[in-house]
């Protein structure tokens, strides 16, 4: 029995033993895993400090109140602050949108009802500038209390190329306009000068039947005198729509204005110093030459009119280079070798609210009689057409300064000398056919060849040129043809006319020119054309010059 009860005994203290050690090791265990636990926690705020120090961004965490309890090193960097400086402010010290508490709550409502949001707004650093930033905030629940954490990215690159992008869509827009306007000025001055041309032919037709002491004589010039100056009015429209008919040359830029400044200094009067300051060596430009001078002529007037009593209009030139990076924002400029022509005034300078006005047709801030409002359009059209672009710098009370860039040209200058008649050339007889779709032109082209001793074939349309030109035996010595006409256009009658007249020779006629006989106002090489509207003068003169030239 003693054995057996100490046998019992002996087991329910191993027992207990095993108990006792299985405890053990379970408390063992769970110390171990605590210790873990805490590794891990305190390897995963390690991990989240670092985030937060590190990141690339500005991060805050503020209390309700606006009380800044943590800020990371971009925070610090952005700002200009040190970490204790920092930590002593309020979001009101450093965010420039939110003046006041009043503020503050309304963004901390908008946070709790809507977490997380992201806004735009601007902070202010130690020194007093501000920076772009978009901050994103978020609610935190902690030990201490509800807290915003804020995320703040610096945008000033953003903003930059917003800018720039809103600077070259409003570009865009306004190159838009001034073609569309330049779309609608060349149509009117096209249907237009054919009235003109109409006016002015059967003037001077009527002042050749008239004698001296006729009194329909003055009214028949007054209204030839009407029509010349409406013809001024149609070319400057031309010339805005880059459609005018031009003739370049190789000029030397110093030396046209230089040709100039006689007229300019009466142009612009006593009472305001014309100072002309060339560049050295400047590159020479292919250019109308009577468009250089009225661009220089324009501009100098447009700068006299912008000066009251006394004052200075500067002219000066130079050779620019501009590279892409400098074009890149200007959606007209283009990289290149350029001469650069500007005058420059210290007049009443441009309101900015309609700098953008200035190159438009018939804008003018001038009294009635002082302007027509085509001078600055004029220049404008014309640098267009020549590969160049205008650039304005002007503030209210500081003057303006117009810069006119046109490309470099490589070749030598050269002078062409134009035939001149003291009289207008009789013909000898060849036959000309002349196609025009406006009946009363063709009955004035008619009658004006006819006083001048040429066999005439005219015709109304296309269709008709072709019936006659066929059935005609004898030599066509020439065809002047309208340019733009319904269901053929003047060229390719001209190319249809060849197969059965090869020697025929070729002169168009147009209020102004499509880019079938030339591009942007230049002619094609070979190509001979009369601008309407004509005198009965400048038209004979220009077809004797056609049939005597050598093909």
């Amino acid at each position: 029995m003693v054995a057996e009860a100490l046998n019992d005994m002996s087991r329910n203290l191993s027992q207990k033993e095993m108990e006792k050690n299985e405890a053990i090791a379970a408390l063992k265990n769970e110390i171990t895993g605590h210790k873990e636990t805490v590794k891990a926690l305190r390897e995963r705020e390690e991990h989240l400090r670092i985030l937060f120090e590190e990141a690339a961004d500005a991060v805050y965490v503020a209390k309700p109140d606006g009380s800044l309890v943590k800020a990371n090193k971009q925070a610090c960097r952005a700002l200009g602050y040190t970490e204790g400086e920092i930590l002593n402010l309020n979001v009101i010290d450093i965010d420039a949108d939110i003046p006041s508490s009043g503020a503050l709550f309304e963004i901390s409502q908008r946070i709790s009802q809507e977490n997380p949001i992201t806004i735009d707004t601007m902070h202010r650093r130690k020194n007093g500038t501000t920076l772009p930033v978009e901050i994103t905030m978020s609610l935190l629940q902690t030990r201490e209390g509800p807290q915003v954490l804020a995320i703040a990215r610096d945008i000033t690159e953003r903003r930059k190329a917003e800018a720039e992008r809103e600077n070259l869509q409003a570009q865009l827009q306004q190159a838009q306009k001034m073609e569309y306007i330049g779309r609608l000025a060349g149509g009117i001055a096209h249907d237009y000068n054919n009235v003109i041309g109409i006016i002015i032919g059967f003037s001077e037709l009527a002042l050749d039947k008239v004698g001296p002491q006729d009194p329909l004589r003055n009214d028949l010039k007054e209204i030839y005198a009407a029509a010349e100056r409406s013809k001024g009015i149609t070319r400057q429209l031309l010339a805005f729509a880059r459609k005018d008919i031009i003739e370049p040359k190789v000029i030397d830029p110093n030396s046209g204005v230089e040709s100039m400044l006689t007229i300019l200094r009466r142009l612009i009067g006593e009472d305001i110093d014309l100072v002309w300051d060339p560049g050295k060596n400047v590159w020479p430009i292919l250019m109308d030459p009577s468009q250089f001078s009225q661009i220089i002529a324009n501009l100098c007037i447009n700068a006299r009119d912008a000066i009251i009593d006394v004052g200075k209009i500067i002219i000066e030139t130079a050779n620019v280079t501009l590279d892409p990076a400098g074009c890149a924002v200007h959606a007209e400029h283009s990289p290149g070798e350029f001469v650069r022509l500007s005058v420059n005034d210290d007049g009443c300078g441009i309101d900015p609210a309609i700098l953008d006005k200035i190159f438009e047709p018939f804008f003018t801030t001038k009294e009635v009689g002082r302007g027509t409002g085509l001078g600055l359009a004029t220049a404008y059209g014309i640098v267009q057409q020549n590969n160049g672009f205008i650039k304005v710098h002007s503030e209210p009370g500081k003057g303006a300064t117009f810069q006119i860039y046109i490309p470099k040209h490589g070749e030598d200058i050269t002078e062409k000398h134009r035939q001149h008649f003291k009289a207008p050339p009789q013909g000898k007889g060849e036959t000309v056919l002349v196609v025009e779709d406006e009946t009363s032109i063709l009955k004035l082209a008619k009658q004006i060849l006819s006083k001048y001793h040429y066999q005439v074939l005219a015709a109304n349309s296309p269709f008709e040129a072709l019936e006659l030109a066929k059935a005609y035996a004898g030599h066509i010595a020439l065809l002047i043809t309208d340019v733009v006409m319904p269901k053929m256009n003047g060229h390719e009658l001209a190319q249809q006319l060849k197969s059965f007249h090869p020697d025929m020779k070729c002169m168009y006629m147009s209020g102004y020119t499509t880019d079938l006989i030339a591009h942007r106002g230049v002619l094609d090489e070979g190509v001979q054309f009369i601008q309407k509207p004509f005198t009965p003068y400048d038209f004979v003169i220009k077809i004797r010059s056609v049939l005597d030239q050598s093909i």
